[in-house]
């Protein structure tokens, strides 16, 4: 498949984006917050990426970018995963009552657009580091919590579960040590690829203003290029290239992982050979 041949290449960018957030300080060539006299230059041997309206190195730029925006999607990811998977635990298995008030719950979250939700709530509670996190796992848990509800629902009528009830084991055993394992190629695959539409809604976010400028981030960059276009491409091309590759990476990662931890996507249809 094509995604398996591009696969070698996706996990090339990760590594990289990922070197760079880790030693943005030893790779970086300048300083990303200091201005110059060298303005809108396009790029050169000294200015790779060239500079921006304040005369800041793009390329340096780029590099501690990486760190925040892989920062806040990795956290984000993270935290929201652990909310979903909860409640996706608890409404699945417990059903009934439980389960239909964590859906309402659910729902709730669900009805407006992911960005426009974190569009208000960020605007109202204002757009700090923090903010922004809470912001973004508060839209984003209720995806994994569907999708761990309808697996866990299928799990628990299966034999081993039945097997384990029979012998006595608690509701949180079950869930934990039989439900939660069979469960995990499905959250991990959600996961790694929620990292990737973290990144493009916090870049969203940041180019329409709402962001932390305390912080360089590739939206902050796309952000402040916006009116430069048509006369310092690069100025808006370099971070909008970041943010592109490492999502592109990101999903085909997440794709391969799915293949790999969830022996049912390898099963040939009966449309496609074997």
């Amino acid at each position: 498949m094509k995604s398996r041949r591009i696969l070698p290449a996706a996990i090339a960018l990760l590594v990289l984006f990922t070197f760079a957030a880790v030693f943005a300080e030893q790779i970086a060539t300048h300083d990303p917050q200091r201005t110059s006299d060298h303005s809108l230059r396009p790029p050169s041997a000294d200015h790779p990426f060239g500079t921006d309206d304040l005369g800041r190195d793009i390329f340096s730029g780029v590099v501690h970018g990486a760190r925040v925006s892989i920062a806040i999607g990795v956290t984000v990811a993270v935290l929201s995963g652990l909310i979903g998977v909860l409640i996706g635990l608890t409404a699945g298995y417990a059903g009934g009552l439980v389960d239909d008030l964590l859906m309402r719950l659910t729902e709730l979250f669900l009805i407006p657009p992911r960005f426009f939700l974190a569009l208000v709530i960020a605007a109202l509670f204002g757009s700090t580091f923090s903010t922004l996190i809470v912001v973004l796992s508060v839209t984003y848990w209720p995806t994994t919590a569907r999708l761990v509800r309808a697996e866990v629902m299928s799990l628990k009528e299966r034999s081993f579960v039945e097997a384990a009830r029979a012998m006595g084991a608690s509701p949180a055993r079950i869930l934990f040590r039989t439900i939660l394992p069979n469960a995990l190629p499905i959250i991990i695959t959600n996961v790694v690829l929620m990292v990737g539409g973290v990144i493009l809604v916090e870049a969203a976010l940041e180019f329409i203003g709402l962001g932390d400028s305390n912080y360089l981030s590739w939206g902050y960059m796309l952000h402040n290029g916006e009116h430069f276009m048509r006369d310092a491409w690069w100025v808006i091309f370099f971070p909008a290239l970041a943010v592109s590759l490492l999502v592109l990476a990101l999903n085909t990662v997440g794709d391969a992982l799915n293949r790999a931890l969830d022996p049912r996507s390898n099963i040939a249809s009966p449309d496609k050979p074997a």
